[in-house]
């Protein structure tokens, strides 16, 4: 593996319910960011919809070998000769059920890698904000690796960021960069998108890489932005604002070497068992007086 320095570019989109117009709108800030010297491009998650309802969504997707968006990505990382890395499209997988998909494409145009989201978004918020992806998107069941010229690439999408067993699994395995392409809204982006991204990177001793949807959004939905690459030490190389764009930052492996050996936590990792508290029958419990 060749370990010399790279661009990265993380893609901010405010997807709409469109597909071919989201698709449209991501192509044009791929070619800027590839323009700009960036070898390693992220899209957010849902790059080719963002729909609130369930006829919306089920009205719009199409199954992996049938998906327009796909093809059409597809055919720029081969045209630009760039690995892009699509965070997610909603996929169907039946009439009724879709996944919540991420494609690592190569220089070639081939699909490397494909990841499905493990963790479904399903919360209530307050102030009328609920979210019920399992209603539906199918759960991934597996953690996916995939090996990039500069290093070996984690993926995940979005709430899979509140699990941080995933990504220390997946820096265990020799992920040097997590990847965590998101739609965070905004009641939770401004409470924990900086602390939940530096984290993920410091505990790990890895680059995280997320591009994330900003702004409000034709189906009502507001997401919080401020794509980011953070460092191994925990420093924000480049922070989006909330506006669609590209942010960039050259991502250095020898980083994530020095991290780990000033902080060699993974190394110093053990398994554990719980031992829990002993607590007596209630008919066992003495009551005691004064002396």
């Amino acid at each position: 593996m060749n370990a010399s320095t790279f661009k990265a570019a993380m893609i901010q989109m405010r997807s709409g319910l469109a597909s071919a117009a989201n698709i449209d709108a991501a192509a044009r800030l791929i070619r800027q960011a590839r323009e700009a010297g960036a070898d390693y491009v992220q899209t957010p998650e849902m790059t080719n919809l963002l729909a609130a309802r369930r006829e919306q969504l089920f009205a719009a997707i199409a199954e992996e070998d049938k998906d327009p968006s796909l093809a059409a990505l597809r055919d720029l990382a081969r045209k630009l000769g760039i690995f892009l890395h699509i965070g997610s499209l909603a996929i169907r997988l039946s009439g009724d059920r879709a996944v919540n998909r991420g494609f690592l494409i190569d220089r070639t145009g081939e699909i490397a890698a494909r990841y499905d989201k493990i963790h479904m978004f399903d919360v209530d918020l307050g102030n009328g904000e609920s979210y019920r992806e399992s209603n539906n998107y199918r759960p991934g069941d597996t953690a996916v690796l995939v090996d990039l010229p500069w290093g070996r690439l984690g993926m995940s999408i979005c709430y899979d960021i509140r699990f941080p067993a995933l990504y220390r699994a997946l820096a265990e395995a020799g992920a040097t960069m997590l990847a965590i392409p998101s739609a965070f809204t905004r009641q939770t982006g401004e409470a924990h998108w900086h602390v939940l991204l530096r984290a993920r990177a410091i505990e790990n001793g890895c680059y995280v890489l997320a591009a994330a949807q900003g702004g409000r959004h034709e189906n009502g939905r507001e997401t919080f932005g401020h794509s980011m690459i953070v460092d191994p030490w925990g420093s924000i190389l480049a922070e989006a604002g909330v506006e669609p764009g590209v942010v960039m930052a050259e991502i250095d492996p020898a980083a994530v070497a020095e991290a780990r050996r000033r902080i060699p936590s993974l190394e110093h990792g053990r398994r554990f068992e719980i031992e829990e508290p002993l607590v007596e029958p209630a008919h066992l419990h003495v009551v005691r007086g004064a002396e």
